[in-house]
């Protein structure tokens, strides 16, 4: 049986810059053509800024706090501290790292190449220790396999009937 190789869809980090409070109008001002920064997202309490190369995108809060999420591989989202701060220095801000950047999620995808028998990989699942599952097929079409990998680690798998599956709540690719 051929194992499936999974593939990064987005990797979601956050850090810290200081001094806060961040001027978030002139942060938007600074960057307007990349910037969203308006009452209908956020009620004008977060900046997000579009990256393109690498293409992600940051959430940039008042108080310096900061999610990067879109990130396709672990190293950019490693480095998205020293991308942000690379562009607001370069536009004039006098802002430093509080915190370096930390995984908080990764997204997966990959695909079985086989269809499953969701009712029968159920009962079979149901009887393994530190797994948990939830089927209801006429509320959601996959399967959601809950897996314990330590105490402080857990995955979440959604299991279609084609063999397409998604990985979500890792923070390290190796445990994908």
């Amino acid at each position: 049986m051929m194992i499936a190789k999974p593939t990064v869809q987005n990797v979601v980090a956050s850090f810290s810059l200081t001094p806060a409070p961040l001027d978030l109008k002139k942060i938007h001002h600074s960057f307007k053509k990349e910037s969203i920064w308006n009452k209908a997202t956020f009620n004008y309490k977060v900046v997000i800024l579009r990256l393109k190369k690498p293409k992600m995108s940051f959430l940039i809060y008042r108080t310096g706090r900061i999610i990067c999420t879109g990130a396709k591989r672990v190293k950019d989202a490693e480095r998205s501290a020293d991308y942000l701060l690379e562009r607001l220095t370069g536009a004039g801000f006098y802002v430093k790292r509080k915190a370096d950047a930390k995984i908080r999620n990764i997204v997966a995808t990959a695909d079985l190449g086989i269809e499953v028998d969701l009712e029968r990989f159920v009962s079979r699942v149901n009887k393994m220790k530190g797994v948990g599952i939830i089927y209801e097929p006429e509320q959601f079409p996959a399967a959601i396999v809950k897996i314990s990998l330590s105490p402080n680690d857990n995955a979440t798998v959604l299991l279609f009937s084609t063999g397409k599956l998604v990985c979500v709540g890792l923070k390290k690719e190796r445990e994908i």
